[in-house]
């Protein structure tokens, strides 16, 4: 079983580190088998798996269920919860109980936050609590908004130092790891080299300690959404789509299921009938 000892072990080494999303049983036992390191189950749940148009409806029962389902498959990788909206930022005390019943009801071994310094105390809280977090900076989904929509943050001098004072203050508050989404690699790799925890990045560039992608994103299950950062390894949707209309086509034409796909009745069965 990896721990968080386990990554920042990592980055000691200088080890890359593999992490992607998943959130039903059957996609994280094979990203659990295929020896992934850290396993999320990302709030990007709303937009893959529930329809949402963005990640801002996704409810913190939406996340416990489906975590429930993949905690039940992963015996090795570290699996980590995604706190959705409003599920921390209101106040302390909700923070605090969300993210228990994160750790109690799906199993998970840590929670992932959003933000920079204005989430600095509540990570606190949370390790003061033996729950381990991983941060969140640049374009975070949450904020999107403020942003603009989904545009890469810290193109500018300003905006690119804010950032990386962000991510010192999330390793100060203790969190054992940031992901880095939506940034140049110039400043992901000025961020990576100021800090002792390890950064894994999503749209981030070669330079971070890991990297992080939605698995349907690389299957090719998102449909024409591709965006830059994204390297489809396959295509699964087209797969399905084919496999489905043979099916359908066969049950029409009375193809589907032959003799030899059925079950037979026995001899003494047809006695019985009889």
């Amino acid at each position: 079983m990896i721990t968080v000892n386990d990554i920042l072990q990592k980055k000691r080494e200088k080890k890359k580190i593999t992490a992607l999303t998943a959130y039903d049983y059957p996609f994280a036992k094979i990203l659990d088998e295929a020896g992934v390191d850290i396993i999320l189950v990302g709030d990007s749940l709303g937009n893959v798996i529930l329809g949402y148009e963005n990640t801002l409806p996704v409810t913190m029962d939406e996340m416990i269920h489906h975590a429930k389902a993949v905690g039940k498959a992963v015996k090795n990788a570290l699996l980590i919860g995604d706190m959705p909206f409003m599920s921390y930022q209101a106040s302390h005390s909700r923070c605090m109980e969300n993210a228990g019943r994160f750790i109690k009801e799906a199993g998970v071994k840590a929670v992932k936050l959003e933000g920079g310094k204005g989430v600095t105390e509540k990570i606190e809280a949370l390790i003061d609590m033996g729950i381990p977090v991983m941060g969140h900076v640049g374009l975070t989904p949450q904020s999107i908004h403020k942003f603009g929509g989904y545009k890469v943050q810290g193109k500018d001098k300003i905006s690119a130092e804010q950032i990386l004072k962000d991510a010192e203050a999330l390793e100060k508050a203790g969190a054992f790891s940031i992901v880095l989404e939506g940034i140049p690699y110039t400043l992901s790799e000025k961020i990576t080299e100021a800090l002792s925890i390890p950064t894994i990045g999503i749209g981030a560039g070669p330079y971070c300690d890991g990297q992080i992608l939605v698995t349907h994103d690389l299957l090719g299950m998102s449909g024409e959404f591709k965006p830059k950062f994204v390297r489809r390894y396959a295509e699964t949707a087209k797969d399905i789509l084919k496999a489905v209309t043979e099916y359908k086509d066969d049950v029409q034409q009375g193809n589907f299921p032959s003799i030899e796909e059925s079950y037979k009745r026995t001899a003494d069965y047809l006695k019985v009938l009889k």
